[in-house]
């Protein structure tokens, strides 16, 4: 019996347990490296590498580049992105270009870049910037 490939939801961040939070009027300087979701509220000078996904809030700063699973946005990036899947909402500010499978962009986002999204006709997810298809 043939089975129809299912295809990869994107990981409902908000649904998932935030074990790190960056708290607003905190400034990291330094790389932060984790396997679960973070929250960053406050200042991150520095990359930020977690597995399982970033949220930046409205008051959050990244000046560093974003690698996870996903990542929502809501504050300001000042580096390059590599997730499968990225949301820039309204209030999120990117400067850098983005490496994903999937983008969800709101209306009033501003995103300055490069964007890189996976070839559709490619079936696996991968990160390396051989298996995309610049856009735009």
């Amino acid at each position: 019996m043939l089975r129809k490939k299912e295809k990869t939801k994107a990981i409902d961040l908000n649904q998932q347990e935030i074990s790190t939070a960056v708290g607003e009027g905190y400034h990291i300087t330094g790389e932060i490296k984790g396997p679960s979701v973070i929250r960053i509220d406050g200042k991150v000078s520095g990359n930020v590498h977690v597995e399982g996904g970033i949220v930046l809030g409205e008051s959050g700063v990244v000046e560093g580049d974003l690698i996870s699973r996903s990542a929502i946005i809501h504050g300001k990036v000042t580096g390059n992105i590599i997730c499968s899947h990225v949301e820039i909402k309204s209030t999120g500010v990117i400067s850098g270009d983005i490496d994903t499978d999937s983008i969800e962009m709101e209306l009033g986002a501003h995103f300055t870049g490069k964007l890189k999204m996976k070839n559709q006709k490619e079936e696996t997810p991968s990160l390396s910037g051989n298996s995309y298809k610049e856009v735009g």
